[in-house]
């Protein structure tokens, strides 16, 4: 009886781990846009070896987590104002679309409930950051789920990565206005009305104010 080898296993695992680390480290602040991400110091921070750092680098840049700089040194992605822009117009698209999908649906109340639960985790959060940013961005995956459309819900979950890279590009001591409950219950208000019209508008304009935000915090 043949055994497959635990080499290739343990290969696959560190890689995944690594990944994980490294995907971890970048979506809360603990690289920051623009920081050099150099292979060796990589690798023996994971204890792994630098093949397995590049791997899991390779696959942070088609997440668009990681880009390619001078002389192919890889760093943190810095979006750019039109980038930051284009992302939560897209964004704004996606969520439209979910909005428009869950009034449409024959289980719109019991959404409006779990997305009002999604608010209420969103109160008290305002002196942890990380918390903040994590109930922020629950909901809006929430929204997008309750749509019942897998490819919206792959489409925002591809984009999750640079949503993440913009909000921690920002201080956190200026934690944007958009992510506060009273800023998303319109929102599971207009849902919960029915009004399709108004759900697409307050979504358009949370996103576009998020867009300010976030460009007026780039550095010049």
């Amino acid at each position: 009886m043949s055994v497959e080898p635990l080499a290739s296993l343990d290969r696959t695992t560190l890689r995944e781990r690594a990944l994980d680390a490294l995907r971890t480290a970048i979506t809360t602040g603990g690289y920051r846009p623009g920081d050099h991400l150099g292979e060796v110091e990589l690798a023996n921070r994971l204890g792994v070896s630098r093949g397995t750092v590049r791997e899991a680098l390779r696959h942070l840049q088609q997440e668009g987590l990681v880009t390619a700089g001078a002389r192919g040194m890889l760093r943190v992605n810095r979006l750019t104002a039109a980038e930051v822009r284009d992302l939560f117009r897209v964004r704004a698209a996606l969520e439209g679309l979910a909005v428009t999908e869950i009034i449409a649906s024959d289980h719109r109340d019991r959404t409006a409930v779990a997305l009002r639960r999604s608010v209420e985790a969103l109160q008290g959060t305002e002196a942890d950051f990380a918390a903040r940013v994590e109930a922020d961005l629950a909901f809006h995956l929430l929204l997008c789920r309750e749509s019942g459309n897998s490819m919206l819900v792959d489409s925002w979950r591809h984009l999750e990565g640079r949503i993440r890279v913009t909000i921690m590009n920002g201080d956190p001591a200026d934690s944007p206005v958009m992510m506060a409950g009273d800023r998303h219950a319109p929102i599971v208000d207009a849902i919960e009305a029915g009004d399709t019209d108004t759900a697409i508008a307050i979504v358009e304009s949370h996103m576009a104010s998020a867009a300010d935000h976030f460009v007026g915090q780039l550095s010049p």
